[in-house]
C-alpha cells in the first residue's frame, strides 16, 4: 500500500506517516517507484504508534518507546514507561473527579435554594388565600 492508501484506509495523518517513513528508510528497500510500500509489519507498528499518541504520549516518548521496542530484553523498561503514563492518567482522572465533586456541590446548593424558594412561595400563596 502507498502512503496515501494507508492514510485514507486507516485514518492516519500524513504527517505521522511521513515521520514513520523518514525513520524507517534505510536503503530504500521498501521504496518502489519512489513510493513507500507498507506491509503488515508496518501497519502493526503504525497501529502501536497511533495507540501511543492516543494515550497521550508526546513525540519524544513515542520515539523512545519505539526505539526500545526494536531492542531485545526491553520489556521491563517499556512496562515502566507504560506504568508511568498510566499513573499520570490516573492522576488526571482523580483531579477531574475532584472538579466534578465541586461542580456537583455547587449544583446541589442551587437546587436546594430553588426548593426552598418553592416551599416559601407555596406558604405565601396559602397564607394569601
Amino acid at each position: 500500500m502507498t502512503i496515501r492508501e494507508v492514510s485514507e484506509r486507516y485514518n492516519i495523518p500524513m504527517k505521522i506517516l511521513k515521520e514513520y517513513e523518514s525513520r524507517e528508510i534505510d536503503g530504500s528497500e521498501k521504496k518502489t517507484l519512489d513510493s513507500w510500500q507498507y506491509d503488515d509489519t508496518d501497519l502493526e507498528r503504525l497501529s502501536l504508534i497511533m495507540s501511543l499518541y492516543n494515550i497521550g504520549f508526546e513525540n519524544p516518548e513515542v520515539k523512545s518507546y519505539m526505539k526500545l521496542l526494536e531492542q531485545k530484553g526491553t520489556e521491563i523498561q517499556r512496562m515502566r514507561i507504560l506504568d508511568k503514563k498510566r499513573c499520570s492518567i490516573l492522576d488526571q482522572i482523580h483531579s477531574q473527579e475532584k472538579l466534578l465533586e465541586q461542580l456537583d456541590y455547587l449544583r446541589y446548593h442551587i437546587r436546594k435554594q430553588q426548593e426552598a424558594k418553592k416551599i416559601l412561595k407555596k406558604k405565601q400563596d396559602k397564607n394569601s388565600r
